[in-house]
């Protein structure tokens, strides 16, 4: 369980990007992503592709549930004023509720997805270079916390 945790902290940056990288042609900044994951666990061009194919897929699913999630969450703002509507805003953020689950189910399903096309090895070195970075970054936040109390 704790490798699936790494494996999805690697691939934020990927998911996060889905809607800016859907827009681009060519989706140069995915492939960079791609290739950085390679650099870090040794993946081969086929991973690579296999792991290419896997996020324009589920990429394709996800970036008209955050369009419409967006859109929910505008339609709500629309509705603070005094004479509010209760039961539109309910239902609005109701159907935001099952859009951000479909969201999050599809955004797990492409983590796990990515994670089968991984080698043990390379779970292993993907979870040594995550704690590293974790480390580093509590780090730097400790860092930044004793300047600030100067």
């Amino acid at each position: 369980m704790k490798l699936a945790k790494f494996v999805g902290t690697a691939l934020v940056a990927l998911s996060l990007s889905a809607p800016a990288l859907a827009q681009q042609a060519g989706a140069p900044q995915q492939t960079d992503q791609v290739t950085q994951l390679a650099e870090m666990v040794g993946l081969s061009d086929d991973q690579q592709n296999e792991i290419r194919g896997i996020l324009n897929e589920m990429q394709a699913e996800i970036a008209p549930l955050r369009e419409e999630a967006r859109s929910l969450q505008e339609q709500m703002q629309n509705e603070i004023k005094a004479d509010y509507d209760e039961d539109a805003i309910r239902d609005q953020a109701e159907d935001l509720g099952d859009v951000t689950g479909e969201i999050a189910a599809l955004s797990t399903l492409m983590q796990a997805k990515v994670d089968s096309v991984f080698t043990q090895a390379q779970r292993d070195e993907l979870e040594k270079k995550m704690q590293q970075m974790r480390q580093q970054m509590q780090q730097q936040q400790q860092m930044m916390q004793q300047q600030q109390g100067q």
